[in-house]
């Protein structure tokens, strides 16, 4: 890991070029990174198959998918630790695929932040600077800006075993941008810190990138993370880009069954889309799908026509609201809300909210999930009570099998 450090840190004139921006890159729609149908394989396994993507300046994108996945090895080829197969990676225009890591202005922070035991929070920040050729007199302002940037002041003589771990990961950082590179990347680089300590380092770590309005690719398996922090996520499996949206997008809106389980709780149902003419709908636009565990089904009509007739209807457990008798319908809403009768089977109480398992009578399994608004005990169901879970058509997404 220190060789991989050593030889990712750049002499400073070597990257001058490519470390300022195009003056035609602002005046256009030119990303700052284009990775164009990038392949890299390992023996006979494909970890990254024909990958495209556009990332502009100043974007924080997260890179989210399964282990195995690809993304590693994807972030590996943008610093320079492995060559594509074939494929491009732009950055400004021009081809760095074949550029060593210290020939590009791309920095990179390790999972394990990888510091040297041996040096002081001060020199560590240090090394790279000192192996990129800045001069004595300046690199001691750069430290200071850097330890004042992730707000490490007073810690500066200590070496890494002497540090917390929200501390080493401020010093890994803090390295990691000393020398100003133009993308950051970040291979999971909070798995380590506990959950408080994570969720106070995610704002710390948007806060410094709004500032520094540096490019920061992150690659993580935590779902929460990357909703949280990223501007544009993109989902990986198997060595693809199965979508690539913002959070709001990719929750609210999958492209594919797989992203809406993978992103999320969710609730499926498999159903057929009722012909038009078998409809007893007024209203419009609404779809009807008939689904073997929760009958008939009133959808909202999907933005994106439909090519097939065998669908999934999917619901967030947020979306289905709970009570003893159900809403009550009127003459303009009879068919916009649709109504499912169970009995409660689980129930989790989670501080800001309660999750329910509702068993329908039809034998599925139906999951809702409540916000704790009071302290009250309102509108709370026990195990073996029988509820009526509703929902509306707004609230169900179509996505084709």
């Amino acid at each position: 890991m220190a060789e991989e450090i050593a030889k990712s840190e750049p002499r400073l004139d070597a990257v001058a070029e490519l470390a300022k921006p195009a003056p035609e890159a602002a005046a256009s729609d030119i990303p700052l990174l284009r990775i164009d149908t990038v392949v890299k394989n390992f023996g006979g396994f494909r970890a990254v198959d024909g990958l495209s993507l556009d990332i502009r300046a100043g974007e924080f994108f997260a890179l989210l998918g399964p282990s195995g996945c690809g993304k590693t090895t994807l972030l590996r080829m943008l610093a320079g630790f492995e060559t594509p197969d074939a494929g491009r990676i732009l950055l400004d225009g021009t081809d760095i695929a074949k550029l060593a890591p210290h020939q590009r202005p791309v920095n990179m922070m390790f999972q394990n932040y990888a510091l040297f035991p041996h040096l002081s929070v001060r020199d560590n920040i240090a090394f790279g600077l000192k192996r990129a050729g800045m001069a004595a007199s300046d690199l001691g302002t750069r430290v200071a800006e850097m330890v004042a940037l992730v707000k490490l002041e007073g810690l500066e003589k200590r070496k890494p075993d002497q540090l917390s771990g929200g501390q080493k990961q401020r010093v890994a950082l803090a390295r990691s941008l000393a020398r100003r590179p133009r993308v950051l990347l970040l291979d999971e680089p909070l798995a380590a810190l506990d959950r408080k300590l994570r969720e106070s380092t995610q704002a710390e770590l948007m806060e410094l990138q709004r500032q520094l309005g540096t490019t920061f690719i992150i690659v993580t398996h935590d779902q929460q993370e990357a909703m949280t922090m990223a501007s544009r996520i993109g989902v990986m499996d198997a060595g693809r880009l199965e979508q690539v949206a913002t959070p709001r997008e990719l929750y609210e809106a999958p492209a594919s069954r797989w992203i809406a389980e993978f992103v999320g709780d969710i609730n499926l149902f498999e159903g057929q889309i009722e012909p038009p003419e078998s409809r007893r709908l007024t209203m419009a636009p609404r779809l009807a799908i008939t689904t073997r565990d929760a009958g008939t089904v009133h959808v909202a009509e999907p933005r994106q026509p439909l090519t097939k007739t065998s669908v999934s209807v999917a619901i967030r457990p947020e979306k289905v609201r709970l009570s003893r008798r159900g809403p009550v319908p009127d003459a303009d809403n009879a068919h916009a809300i649709n109504r499912l009768e169970g009995i409660v089977t689980d129930v989790g109480y989670l501080g800001g909210f309660t999750t329910y398992r509702v068993k329908l009578d039809s034998g599925a399994v139906l999951r809702s999930s409540v916000a704790n608004t009071t302290r009250l005990d309102i509108d709370v169901y026990a195990p073996s009570q029988r509820v009526v879970a509703w929902f509306t058509p707004d609230d169900c997404m179509v996505l084709e099998q």
